[in-house]
């Protein structure tokens, strides 16, 4: 055989030779890069909490994580992000369960399936509470704390001039490094879309000015409420009252104009002191709202039951009796109160 074919047939088989590797090459390459897509990730049985700062790349997160023994082939993870147009991934605090998968980790990050807080903000409570709440959750970004009251408004940027009462009373879902801010601005957006609503289909004839009014209205209620079925009994006494121009003589109005000056109990001073909060001293309903009302109050203050009461005291067991005359209360609070200390009150006198 000539030597030239000879050559040519020997490079022939090598040229097979080295292709049937390369697709061997390849074919296992491929099946191990299959596999690794579903093998899970060294991660403690007990799981790993990671968190992702904005703005870094696959390319970041792949690299972090093998430097932390984590991930495997970082490169391929990122080679398939970009192949698959997967490569979006959101910032924020994740939690990685033993088991997960370099396919089912990608996923989560594409998705932002972060870890969720929750903080909940509870009816009846004033402004101040609802700081104290948020300033005790970790995870939420701190705007507003140590701030005067002038300078919370300025940075919620709201358009209300008081913040008591305007923040929905829920339990918020939220993500580390959401500001306090962004969460009660939710809070404040759901308070006005429920005021609005609740607005438009609210009983004739109510003694109220405006909307704003009927939230001042409802925190009162709110307060003063010890049985959730007497919501609308309450406030009918209290919308009587507004339309026969008797004063309210409500003691949570009174204890919050105290501020911090309440310790505990009202005395007769506090009573008759001058305060634009004091309903035994002023007509009509207080500036502001004295705390967050409830939804169920809010229904009340704008549909209050009909009758002919004026007056109502606590009976001990979280519910009220109801008076329509001075008389037939003072009887009541005499049943009703007579241990109690001297300058006790409970409702409207």
């Amino acid at each position: 055989m000539p030597l030239k074919r000879k050559k040519s047939r020997l490079f022939g088989w090598m040229f097979t030779a080295i292709l049937l590797i390369a697709v061997f090459f390849l074919v296992s390459t491929w099946n191990n890069f299959q596999n690794w897509l579903v093998t899970p990730l060294v991660i403690p049985a007990d799981g790993y909490h990671y968190e992702l700062e904005g703005g870094k790349t696959i390319s970041h997160l792949t690299q972090d994580l093998a430097n932390k023994e984590i991930l495997m082939h970082p490169r391929w993870l990122g080679w398939y992000a970009r192949y698959y147009h997967k490569e979006k991934i959101h910032s924020g605090e994740y939690f990685f369960n033993a088991g997960i998968t370099p396919l089912r980790l990608l996923e989560k990050l594409n998705n932002g399936e972060v870890i969720l807080h929750q903080v909940t903000l509870l009816e009846g409570w004033n402004f101040r509470q609802i700081i104290s709440a948020l300033d005790g959750q970790p995870a939420l970004s701190h705007q507003l704390s140590h701030k005067t009251s002038t300078e919370q408004l300025a940075i919620l940027n709201l358009p209300i001039s008081h913040p008591e009462g305007w923040f929905y009373p829920d339990t918020y879902t939220f993500s580390k490094g959401t500001s306090d801010v962004e969460l009660l601005t939710q809070a404040y957006k759901r308070m006005r879309k429920t005021l609005d609503e609740m607005w438009a289909t609210k009983a004739v004839n109510l003694p109220y000015a405006n909307d704003y009014q009927a939230l001042i209205m409802a925190s009162i209620v709110e307060k003063e409420t010890g049985s959730a079925g007497e919501r609308e009994q309450i406030a009918g006494v209290f919308v009587r009252r507004l339309q026969q121009g008797i004063r309210l003589q409500t003691d949570p109005t009174v204890i919050y104009g105290m501020g911090a000056n309440y310790i505990g109990k009202i005395g007769k001073d506090d009573l008759i002191r001058p305060s634009q909060y004091n309903t035994y001293v002023i007509n009509g309903l207080p500036p502001t709202p004295i705390a967050t009302p409830s939804k169920a109050s809010l229904y009340a203050a704008l549909h209050p039951a009909a009758g002919d009461a004026l007056y109502f005291v606590a009976k001990g067991d979280g519910t009220s009796e109801f008076s329509a005359t001075l008389a037939e209360h003072q009887r009541a609070v005499v049943r009703y109160q007579l241990q109690r200390r001297s300058d006790y009150r409970s409702q409207p006198k």
